[in-house]
């Protein structure tokens, strides 16, 4: 059990019957009446985010997560499979449970976050940035814009993210997975 001083961000506790995560959260004391702690909580399963706000000193229960590294295998009909790469297990995890899995490259390593009670799957977490190589861009002609033109471009995963034109087919790219957006030209 904790109480609401304990509250920080990435917390899992148990609300409502379901897991969620701590976001965001501000500790409000008003001139009149009783202090309170506004919250964003994530549900892990849904990937939902709630306000909800607690009363000061209101106990809540903590649950254990682990965070362990796994390396993405390769996907079919029962979703992903991920190895563990110290005990060589395998574990399978839907497709909803990945936040961006249009950036997930064989061999990629990823954190999955187990419930340490029922050793459940909870999420799976890929790194903030990646590289990937294109696959296909129209070519782009400088000196047609006043501005900073962008245009499609397919990576080798099948994903599709927006780049400046001096970014060419062949080029590696750094993607940020947790907005989708390009970053720069890898070297």
């Amino acid at each position: 059990m904790a109480t609401t001083a304990d509250f920080r961000n990435g917390l899992c506790i148990e609300f409502n019957g379901d897991l969620y995560t701590i976001v965001e959260f501000q500790h409000v004391k008003p001139g009149k009446g009783p202090a309170f702690v506004r919250t964003k909580l994530k549900n892990l399963k849904t990937g939902r985010v709630i306000p909800n706000t607690f009363t000061a000193g209101v106990k809540v229960d903590v649950a254990r997560v682990e965070r362990r590294q796994y390396q993405y295998s390769y996907k079919d009909d029962l979703g992903y499979h991920f190895m563990n790469q110290e005990t060589w297990e395998d574990v399978q995890i839907d497709e909803a449970m990945i936040a961006t899995p249009q950036f997930l490259l064989e061999g990629q390593v990823v954190e999955i976050v187990f419930h340490a009670d029922t050793e459940t799957p909870l999420t799976c977490e890929l790194p903030a940035f990646v590289e990937m190589l294109i696959t296909y861009t129209e070519p782009g002609e400088k000196g047609n814009t006043a501005t900073n033109a962008m245009k499609d471009a397919t990576l080798e995963t099948g994903a599709t993210v927006r780049i400046p034109l001096f970014v060419n087919t062949g080029d590696r790219i750094k993607v940020d997975t947790r907005t989708g957006e390009y970053v720069e030209r890898v070297k």
